[in-house]
């Protein structure tokens, strides 16, 4: 005999609990809520930074995304190129994105500052959008440089005048997500109120 119930955490967050008999299983579901507005969707990969090349970057195609309360799906065409695939939060940042590709980078080549110690590489999803071939102040751009032909680099400016002479514009950074990583853990405060963990 199979029981299921469902009980809700906080935020969006609950608890699918399956009886089979006298064995139970738990799940951490997260509900779409007020905290995620949209569905995770999915985005094919163009390759690692730095050996991202531009026609590579190009080539990758993406999809609109899918309908309010719909799901997004990935079905692989064994004749088309294979690309990897990975899902990213239901954001409005993420859903506004027209044109989608994804490139993982490192922390270390993106100067992304993580701390703690971190000595290795860490892996970090970057999603550019292809339809904003335009300079914007503070937005990290996908770029062509004159002494790098055929690859993508990733740079940000103050002012359009720092764009290197001769670069052309293939995107912008939309979203990066970095990974769960240990040293991010909450620390205990010694109040049971604030270290409930679900």
């Amino acid at each position: 005999m199979l029981s299921i119930m469902i009980r809700d955490l906080y935020d969006g967050y609950c608890v699918l609990t399956l009886w089979f008999g006298l064995d139970m299983s738990f799940v951490f579901l997260v509900k779409i809520s007020h905290t995620f507005n949209y569905t995770s969707q999915l985005h094919q990969i163009a390759g690692a930074y730095p050996d991202v090349d531009v026609e590579t970057y190009l080539a990758v195609s993406s999809d609109p995304p899918a309908d309010m309360g719909q799901w997004s799906y990935d079905f692989s065409d064994p004749e088309g190129p294979q690309m990897g695939t990975v899902a990213l939060p239901g954001l409005s940042t993420i859903y506004q994105t027209e044109d989608p590709v994804a490139i993982i980078a490192d922390h270390i080549t993106l100067n992304v500052p993580l701390g703690h110690g971190i000595t290795e590489p860490v892996d970090l999803v970057v999603l550019c959008d292809r339809s904003r071939k335009y300079f914007s102040e503070r937005k990290f751009l996908i770029l062509e440089l004159e002494d790098k032909p055929g690859m993508v680099s990733i740079a940000a400016f103050n002012e359009k005048s720092e764009i290197p002479n001769n670069a052309k514009i293939h995107g912008q950074v939309t979203f990066v997500q970095i990974p769960w990583l240990p040293f991010m853990e909450k620390k205990k405060s010694g109040f049971e109120e604030e270290d409930q963990l679900y």
